[in-house]
Order: C-alpha cells, then sequence, then structure tokens
C-alpha cells in the first residue's frame, strides 16, 4: 500500500477535528468542576468566617515589669518561640542602680465561650496583668477581669460584664486528622479578625519547651504575634485548638503553628471557671517512653506503653504498689502510647479518684488500682525529668540535643529554663526563660533531677546560680526572705 503524501494534511485535520469533537468539551468540563470545587472551597471558608469572627475579641493587655538592678544583657530569643508579645525587652540598667517598674503593652487574641462573657485565651497573653481591655467586632470595648490562669497549660479565663453575647461551640479535637482542613481567626499584628485557612501538619507534638503540658496541634495555617489565644476552627466553625504559639527564627510565620487540643482546654477551663486554678492529679513516678532497645530488653511485643524509670517514695505509686522497670500499658483501658499523652491524662484526673492501670511486670500482666494523688504544691515531677517548683518561680527541663541546636548551646551543659513566674523570686532577681542553669551553689548541674536537690533552700538561706543567656554568663543570689 502506497502513501499518499498530499493526503497528511487532510488527514491530520481530520483527526484534529474528530479529537476536538470528542474530548475538548471534557476538558472543558474538568476546568468548569476544578473551579466550581474552588469556589465551594471559598464558600466553605466564608461561611466559617462570618460564624465564627463575631465571638473572637482582640485583647489588649498592660503589664507593670520590675526592671532588674544588674547589668542585664540582651536576649537572642526574641522569636515567637519566646516573646509572644510585641514590645521590647526591658532596657539595660546600670549596675546597682535602684529597681524600677515599667509599663509593657501587649495584645492577642481570644473567643467567647459563653453568651454572659467568658472568654478563653492564652496564659501569656494576660497572665500577670494588670489591665485586660477586650474588643469586639462591632467596635465594643470592656474591661476584663482574670477569672484564672494557668502557666502549666498556657491557658486562662478572663470575663467581661455582658450578655447575649455570640460565642463559639467546643468542637472535638480527638476527631481531627491529619490533612484536615483548619482554620485560625485572630489579630496577628493587631490586624483585627484576620482569617488564615491550612490543614493539620500533625497531633500530639510534645517536648517543644512552651508548656508544661504539651499536647499540640501543629497546623501550616498562618499563625503570627497578635494569634496567640485565638481559635483553630474546622469547616463547621467549631472549636478545635486554641492558637498559642509558633516556630520561627525570623519572629514571623514560617508554616509551623502550634495549638492547645480544645479537649484539653475544655477541662481546664471549666477548673478555672470553678475554682479559679486547676487541680491536678499526681502520680508519682518518672517515666519514659519505649524505643525499640527498651522494649527488647523488657520483653515487650511493641514500643508502645510508658516505662516507670522511678518511683517517688511516699507518693499514690508507692502506695499502691507501682516499681521501678513497670511498663504502664494502659489507663482506664486506653492505651497508654505516650509519656506527654499519660502525663496529661494524670494531671487532668481530679484528685481522689481511682484509677486502673495495666502493667507489664517481668513478662506477667497485672491489674493495678491507683488513687490518684494531688499535685505537690512546692514541685512537680514529669516526664523526662521536667520541674516545676512554684517557690522559687522556675519550669526547669533537660536540654535536649535539640533544645541546645535551637537556642545555639551546643556543648553546654546545665538544665534549661521553660517557664518564669511574673512577680515570683526567680524573676525578680532577672532570671529569663531560655537561661541556661550551669551551676547552683558552685557545683555543676546536668540534670533537672540535680537541680531539684540543690534548689531546695530554706528561709533565710541563699541560692548561688551561675547562668548563661545567650553569649552571656553571670551570676544570680537567690535569697529566701526569714
Amino acid at each position: 500500500m502506497r502513501w499518499n503524501k498530499n493526503r497528511t494534511v487532510p488527514v491530520i485535520a481530520l483527526w484534529f477535528v474528530l479529537f476536538s469533537c470528542i474530548f475538548a468539551p471534557a476538558i472543558a468540563n474538568s476546568q468548569e468542576s476544578g473551579i466550581e470545587s474552588l469556589k465551594q472551597t471559598g464558600q466553605a471558608f466564608r461561611s466559617v468566617a462570618k460564624k465564627v469572627s463575631p465571638a473572637v475579641v482582640f485583647i489588649e493587655v498592660e503589664k507593670e515589669l520590675s526592671v532588674s538592678n544588674s547589668a542585664g544583657f540582651s536576649t537572642p530569643f526574641n522569636d515567637e518561640f519566646f516573646q509572644r508579645f510585641f514590645g521590647a525587652p526591658p532596657q539595660q540598667q546600670r549596675p546597682n542602680s535602684p529597681p524600677q517598674k515599667r509599663k509593657e503593652v501587649g495584645q492577642g487574641s481570644g473567643f467567647l465561650i459563653t453568651p454572659d462573657g467568658y472568654i478563653l485565651t492564652n496564659n501569656h497573653v494576660v497572665g500577670d496583668a494588670t489591665t485586660v481591655r477586650v474588643k469586639m467586632q462591632d467596635g465594643k470595648e470592656y474591661l476584663a477581669e482574670i477569672v484564672g490562669t494557668d502557666p502549666g497549660s498556657d491557658l486562662a479565663v478572663i470575663k467581661i460584664d455582658a450578655n447575649d453575647l455570640p460565642f463559639l461551640t467546643l468542637g472535638d479535637s480527638e476527631k481531627l486528622e491529619v490533612g484536615d482542613w483548619v482554620l485560625a481567626i485572630g489579630n496577628p499584628f493587631g490586624l483585627s479578625h484576620s482569617l488564615t485557612a491550612g490543614i493539620v501538619s500533625a497531633k500530639g507534638r510534645s517536648g517543644i519547651g512552651l508548656s508544661d503540658y504539651e499536647d499540640f496541634i501543629q497546623t501550616d495555617a498562618a499563625i503570627n504575634p497578635g494569634n496567640s489565644g485565638g481559635p483553630l476552627v474546622n469547616l463547621d466553625g467549631e472549636v478545635v485548638g486554641i492558637n498559642t504559639a509558633i516556630f520561627s527564627r525570623s519572629g514571623g510565620y514560617m508554616g509551623i503553628g502550634f495549638a492547645i487540643p480544645v479537649n484539653m482546654a475544655r477541662k481546664i477551663k471549666s477548673q478555672l471557671i470553678e475554682h479559679g486554678e486547676v487541680r491536678r492529679g499526681r502520680l508519682g513516678v518518672y517515666i519514659q517512653d519505649i524505643t525499640n532497645d527498651l522494649a527488647e530488653s523488657f520483653d515487650l511485643d511493641s514500643v508502645a506503653g510508658v516505662l516507670i524509670s522511678q518511683v517517688i517514695e511516699g507518693s499514690p505509686a508507692d502506695q499502691a504498689g507501682l516499681k521501678q522497670g513497670d511498663v504502664i500499658l494502659q489507663i482506664d483501658g486506653e492505651k497508654a502510647n505516650k509519656v506527654a499523652s499519660f502525663r496529661n491524662r494524670i494531671a487532668l484526673t481530679s484528685p481522689g479518684t481511682i484509677v486502673n492501670l495495666k502493667v507489664h511486670r517481668n513478662g506477667v500482666i497485672e491489674e493495678i488500682k491507683v488513687i490518684i494523688g494531688k499535685s505537690d504544691e512546692d514541685e512537680s515531677e514529669g516526664p523526662d525529668g521536667t520541674s516545676k517548683l512554684p517557690k522559687i518561680g522556675l519550669n526547669l527541663q533537660e536540654l535536649t540535643p535539640e533544645l541546645a541546636d535551637r537556642l545555639g548551646y551546643e556543648g553546654e551543659t546545665g538544665v534549661l529554663v521553660s517557664a518564669v513566674e511574673g512577680g515570683s523570686l526567680a524573676d525578680r532577681a532577672g532570671i529569663k526563660r531560655g537561661s541556661l542553669i550551669l551551676e547552683i551553689n558552685r557545683k555543676p548541674v546536668s540534670t533537672v533531677a540535680d537541680a531539684r536537690k540543690l534548689l531546695k533552700a530554706k528561709k533565710g538561706e541563699s541560692l548561688l546560680l551561675l547562668i548563661k543567656q545567650g553569649e552571656s554568663l553571670r551570676y544570680l543570689a537567690l535569697k529566701f526572705n526569714k
């Protein structure tokens, strides 16, 4: 069969016409379908914004700070990770100059949770504030009172004197899945009622160093300074998280934001409204996650469970018969997979409650009942050696390689200050969050357990601390009043 060159163009043209007739409508329909899908997504965002925005508030606070009379030093922690308020750090003073008072203005977000004016926000937004002002979307302004704060979870409840207010419904953060759409609403950089959209990037983030009790939702929805305390909502307009912080080396959005899950916040806000504080439960153990090597050493089938590395004498755990080396597999029928979630579960259990633990001990599964105690007012233990020392006003944390790299403490040995209570002994001495304690009473410290023993001072006694912050080293003396 011979090919007729003169027919090539007409044949190609014919095939093109046939292709256009058959496939072009399908391509056009596909494009229209994609555009329609985007429109529907936009309409969903618009609907959520209209539903949620009236209940989101702008919060402005004033704080009175006591500027240290020491020479002071600059801090490298001027990003959202450590400084989530606006305002420059306190000005440096000349050595031996008298302490001075200065006012600092901060701002953040919050949202109404009841029609009679209760507002949920972050502790770092309103904690230690002398004045709290709330501005609604419609422009109305109110003075607010602080109902209760909880530095351990970084949550707070404030209240304004008004009724019949719009409020948000609290959803179920346990139902969130990685990849779900979420929206963050707040007042970044003072830009009232800004909305950003993103997805849930991860769940159960802990070890970030932002608070004592961490179980963060990670999202790529843009969160910036001023968003703190605002709601993270799902496409039904239900609150699933409280926007708390971002990880940033520049001070602005870098795609990683953290929100407190609403299921944790729900229990805490109820206690804050009822008691003005959170009454946490206590088990009295040091625990750690199971690694593959530990699972093999303890004859475990998997890495699920939490390992008891130490039982505190006289604690509820000790009285119930828990022992060092026990692996807790379940609590009240629910799996105990990770230290952070287990610790949060115990902390949010009311003192006096009986819990049933399923424990692996020397190859045998045992059931042990424990009566949860009340968290010690003087100090409390946490996973991996974290510790809270309210008498001094310090929260301490182990210096992990990740934190050392993040904060510029590579090669150093010490314990990290993860929080400082405003107005406390530590605060008045000038200790800042992010400081590294190298020595206590001229003795090197490498673990929180070491620091706890050395930081126990009686009235009239003094503690000498060697602290590093940034590139600066200094000695600080803490003296307990007689």
